[in-house]
């Protein structure tokens, strides 16, 4: 199991990313949805724990096939959905998603991740007091204006060296922005892979952690330059945002029938492992060193148009 511990600063405050959390995963997982595919969200419910309080429990259906690595749809089955679940307990959150495939030659994978945020610029030492990691384990500072994302997905409008918000007055972000930028924040995420085949576990494991640094850098590179789009929305508007829009991306995905059984994944404990958040970012497509990259159709590019708020209401009322 290779574990990593990742902190992405922001210029908000925890509070404000409360927020523009639920906004961009709702907005990000429409565009990254289509006919047949995407994040079909299958339950989206308060919860409440013992010991971290009130929270939300979601359940999603990520829907794979075309979004997989051209090298990994050469080497295994089509698979046509993985469960996520995630308990947010605001300002801690647990992503769980966990499959099993019916497949007896499939190798057991899993990803498990914990987030804590604070409103300071990354310097918590031992923010998870983890008994549960063996040794020590590495911590990399991610930064969305200056660390590099893959090509493919960098929009010059969401790169936060040039964004500037007409609401917030915050941006460009210059260089040593995080010792100087008020406010700040850091999402702190605890990421542990595991993947257990003997001769591949090692660089498998260090392949699906440099897709996760890129899912994190693009998401939160997102929620900063969409700043402008949830910032003064109530959690009561935002909530209802995610609702339509998950309503709006379930039915453009559409109701197909799984063609290979997932796993079911009981609420995390301290041992449990699952694979990684946001899974509705596609994978790179670059396949790793110990993969010859196979000829393929080319991935789709284009993205379904966004659906804003106020579309959603005037679809509403015009049903």
């Amino acid at each position: 199991m290779l574990v990593k511990e990742y902190r992405i600063c922001m210029p908000l405050t925890t509070e404000e990313y409360r927020v523009g959390q639920l906004y961009t995963i709702s907005k990000h997982s429409h565009q990254e949805s289509e006919k047949g595919e995407g994040v079909e969200v299958v339950k989206n419910e308060p919860h409440e724990d013992p010991v971290h309080g009130p929270g939300q429990f979601t359940e999603k259906r990520v829907h794979l096939s075309s979004k997989l690595p051209s090298w990994a749809r050469a080497v295994t089955p089509r698979i046509f959905y993985i469960t996520e679940k995630a308990w947010n307990y605001y300002p801690y959150t647990i992503t769980a998603d966990g499959h099993s495939l019916q497949c007896s030659f499939l190798p057991k994978f899993s990803i498990y991740i914990e987030t804590k945020y604070e409103d300071n610029c990354g310097d918590s030492e031992n923010i998870f007091h983890s008994d549960k990691i063996l040794g020590d384990h590495e911590v990399s500072f991610l930064d969305i204006a200056f660390d590099e994302i893959p090509e493919r997905y960098y929009r010059s409008l969401e790169d936060p060296r040039f964004f500037s918000s007409s609401k917030t007055g915050r941006g460009p972000l210059r260089e040593g922005w995080r010792q100087h930028t008020k406010p700040i924040m850091c999402s702190y995420k605890l990421v542990s892979v595991k993947f257990e085949v003997w001769g591949l576990q090692t660089r498998v494991e260090q392949f699906v952690h440099k897709v996760i640094r890129d899912i994190l850098l693009i998401g939160h590179r997102q929620a900063f330059a969409w700043v402008d789009e949830w910032c003064g929305m109530t959690m009561e508007e935002v909530r209802r945002y995610e609702r339509e829009t998950q309503e709006a991306t379930n039915e453009l995905i559409g109701l197909v029938a799984p063609t290979i059984s997932v796993s079911e994944v009981e609420q995390p404990t301290a041992t449990h492992s699952a694979p990684a958040s946001a899974p509705s970012t596609p994978l790179s497509d670059e396949a790793p060193d110990f993969l010859a990259p196979p000829k393929t159709r080319p991935r789709k590019k284009s993205a379904p148009e966004t659906l804003t708020l106020p579309a959603l209401r005037e679809r509403a009322s015009a049903e």
